[in-house]
């Protein structure tokens, strides 16, 4: 079970972060997770949103270079060693993190890691086989 994550380069300087928030705040576009990313002078913005498909439209609208890349959201404890178990599990297996973020969820005592691999589905049912919880976005 994946997540659609979007992708989306922007110049880095002050303001361009407000501006891209304010495009997708006028469209109700609701942002689930963010994570940036800076270089000297351009960031990778990566976003989780209740829309994906509303939000590359209107973004791609007004001329963000953005892509959709499939991400894995995965349920953990929210208690000491549950993250080191995971990464444990993925990389005995043989899997490559590319990046992790957190995301916020509705349930207390649980963390959400979104998580972009070298294989998704390799370490989704690794992860599965080893009683984490893979999440979808609208249960979490």
């Amino acid at each position: 079970m994946t997540v659609k994550q979007i992708s989306v380069f922007l110049e880095n300087q002050p303001g361009k972060l407000a501006e891209f928030a304010a495009v997708l705040s006028a469209q109700k576009i609701n942002l689930r997770a963010i994570s940036v990313a800076e270089a000297s002078d351009f960031g990778i913005v990566r976003i989780i949103v209740d829309d994906v498909f509303n939000a590359v439209t209107v973004l791609k609208s007004e001329n963000y270079i953005c892509s959709i890349t499939d991400v894995i959201a995965v349920e953990i404890a929210d208690e000491p060693g549950k993250l080191a178990e995971m990464i444990a599990a993925l990389g005995a297996e043989g899997i490559n993190i590319e990046y992790m973020y957190t995301i916020l969820g509705k349930k207390a005592d649980v963390a959400y890691m979104i998580i972009r691999t070298n294989d998704e589905t390799k370490a989704a049912k690794i992860l599965d086989a080893k009683g984490f919880k893979l999440a979808a976005l609208d249960k979490i």
